[in-house]
């Protein structure tokens, strides 16, 4: 029975991925391909020099996950707050900033790949917090801060189950 629970969950994932946009999808693999550090990462995804560069710049900016997920435990109270908060909204202004997440649903489902289920309940805060900023367009803003449910937003509790699907690069079969 409880395997039939986590396939069920499995499935759940993966539709939930495939009702994204490609370019959501292709940025989730390639941010997930970074935080690994795997090494072909630019060769794989870099398909111009602007892209290269900012796979280089995201591989800087992702080398603070680790200390991210070691403060998540500890993040209770207003003087905890800054030191976990800032940096994950840097992180989410820089992957928002990109214009491949187009709304709270990808970026949550990559933010819980990134940082695990015990990041759930800061996401809106750090979603918000950095689709307001004024290194976001205007209209991007407007479209990104509509795009969180109030049920989102105001949530009472989050499951702490870890997500299972993690979506990755399949290399296409020559014809």
């Amino acid at each position: 029975m409880a395997s039939l629970g986590a396939s069920g969950i499995t499935i759940a994932e993966m539709r939930e991925f495939a009702s994204f946009t490609a370019a959501e999808q292709r940025y989730i693999r390639r941010s997930l391909d970074v935080a690994r550090g795997r090494n072909e990462t630019v060769r794989r995804w870099g398909r111009s020099t602007d892209e290269t560069a900012s796979i280089q710049e995201q591989a800087d900016l992702y080398r603070e996950l680790p200390l991210l997920r070691q403060m998540l435990p500890h993040v209770d109270g207003i003087d905890a707050l800054e030191p976990f908060m800032g940096p994950l909204v840097r992180l989410t202004t820089f992957d928002l900033a990109q214009n491949r997440i187009n709304g709270f649903s990808a970026y949550r489902f990559l933010y819980e790949r990134l940082l695990g289920a015990a990041a759930r309940p800061w996401l809106p805060g750090a979603f918000c917090g950095a689709a307001a900023l004024p290194v976001i367009r205007p209209d991007r803003r407007r479209a990104l801060l509509q795009s969180i449910s109030e049920a989102a937003a105001t949530a009472h509790g989050w499951s702490l189950r870890e997500p299972v699907f993690y979506p990755e690069f399949v290399e296409a079969e020559a014809a």
